[in-house]
């Protein structure tokens, strides 16, 4: 889930429509309401937080600093005209990355991806082992070096699995990374189909099931070959 934390609703609704259509779940807050909705949160609707994009906003540099306090996740600063002093303390307030308006859904989504492969050991992608390569940032993944089509939602679901590198995440988080944490128009048990259809195509494909599951402690991306069922 994306995140966008601007005071002016239209600004806001436009990135919110954009990045939503490139496949990605977008929530957008005002800067006092993002704040009352961070402090209240748990972990595990945190967990499904992966980046926040932040435009003109008073405050904005406390903002940065009180989500680095709690996230390892991209932040981004969009900002209205070009202005070195103004750039360098967003960076020293330790933003990620630090934008001129106008900027389109895809370049924004393009700077999450390459902040969070910065992050991450392997420089090129999020996911790169046993036959199974995830770029990230919505690109098809690849299996034994060929590309592998995945319909939008599971292939969100698989790049979360990847992000959380050997972590146990649970169906509620990632049912927050993909559709929201803010949703209600969707049930959460949609989750569960979406997973199954994705373990029995990733299965055939690779020659194992690279998603583990045990109950109570949720799912896992993982290269030990496992026969559980969906």
């Amino acid at each position: 889930m994306i995140l966008i934390v601007e005071p002016r609703t239209e600004v806001a609704d436009a990135y919110k429509s954009t990045i939503g259509r490139e496949g990605f779940t977008v929530n957008s807050f005002e800067p006092e309401e993002f704040l009352a909705w961070f402090h209240a949160c748990d972990a595990t609707q945190l967990g499904t937080v992966e980046a926040v994009v932040i435009g003109d906003c008073e405050r904005r540099e406390s903002i940065s600093r009180e989500i680095k306090r709690r996230l390892e996740v991209p932040a981004i600063a969009l900002n209205d005209t070009a202005a070195l002093e103004l750039t360098l303390k967003l960076f020293a307030a330790g933003f990620d990355d630090v934008v001129r308006k106008p900027v389109h859904a895809r370049e924004i989504i393009a700077r999450i991806a390459a902040i969070r492969r910065r992050n991450k050991e392997d420089r090129h992608m999020i996911w790169n082992e046993g036959g199974l390569l995830i770029p990230g940032g919505g690109q098809d993944i690849e299996i034994h070096g060929k590309i592998f089509k995945l319909p939008r939602r599971e292939l969100r679901i698989l790049e979360y699995l990847a992000c959380m590198r050997h972590r146990r995440v649970s169906r509620t988080q990632i049912y927050g990374a993909v559709y929201g944490v803010l949703e209600e128009e969707v049930e959460e048990c949609v989750v569960e189909s979406h997973i199954s259809k994705l373990r029995k195509k990733l299965r055939e494909t690779l020659g194992y099931d690279p998603i583990e599951t045990q109950r109570f402690l949720g799912y896992q991306l993982t290269t030990h070959i496992t026969a559980v069922a969906a």
